[in-house]
């Protein structure tokens, strides 16, 4: 059970995520069948890991920002995808080569809902190598920091054309707005962002 804990809230865990993870172990030898050919280690923890994360989010009490959210939903099926995969339990250094987040990082993301946005240490989310065509994990999280320091509209303009990549005509037209104020909201949002990041 405390290999679990410890994948889920590093040394933080409480006596609470414990008593869940027996709670998944008592329901998976209720309906483990050997016949079916799968190991019951590998049967359990499926069991294991579902209830701890029903108690992380009963013990939830604070708000997780859309990013944060998407990350530990891609630790989540990483964990069970590895599970799936070796028939182990995997270690949280597995979790962290297939996430690409230092495993500094993948407990930080773990603990969020149960402890305040402020509280985590953003700095220990970094990749641990690049790849192709995508930002770095710390580079995302600041990119995500500074857009939620934007007004709404300059913050809708900047989605429209960046990530949807809508020209600034057909911004206008979406928005209900003239072409000359998409594109002063565009570079006025874009200028503080850039302040924000340097």
């Amino acid at each position: 059970m405390h290999h679990f804990a410890n994948l889920y809230l590093g040394s933080r865990f409480s006596e609470d995520l414990i008593q869940a993870g027996y709670e998944g172990l008592l329901k998976a030898l209720k309906r483990f069948d050997p016949g079916k050919g799968v190991r019951f280690v590998t049967f359990a923890s499926h069991y294991i890991m579902g209830e701890m994360r029903h108690q992380l989010r009963r013990e939830a009490s604070f708000d997780r920002p859309g990013w944060v959210a998407d990350i530990q939903s891609r630790i989540y099926r990483t964990m069970d995808d590895l599970l799936q995969k070796t028939g182990e339990p995997p270690s949280l250094e597995e979790i962290a080569e297939a996430v690409n987040i230092r495993k500094e990082g993948v407990i930080q993301a773990l603990q969020a809902g149960r402890v305040s946005l402020e509280t985590l240490d953003l700095n220990q989310f970094k990749h641990l190598y690049y790849e192709n065509f995508k930002l770095p994990i710390e580079d995302q999280i600041a990119v995500r920091q500074a857009l939620k320091r934007l007004n709404d509209m300059q913050r809708r303009v900047i989605y429209l054309i960046f990530y949807r990549d809508l020209t600034q005509q057909q911004v206008a037209k979406e928005m209900g707005i003239g072409q000359r104020r998409v594109s002063r909201l565009m570079h006025r949002g874009l200028q503080s962002m850039a302040e924000y990041l340097a």
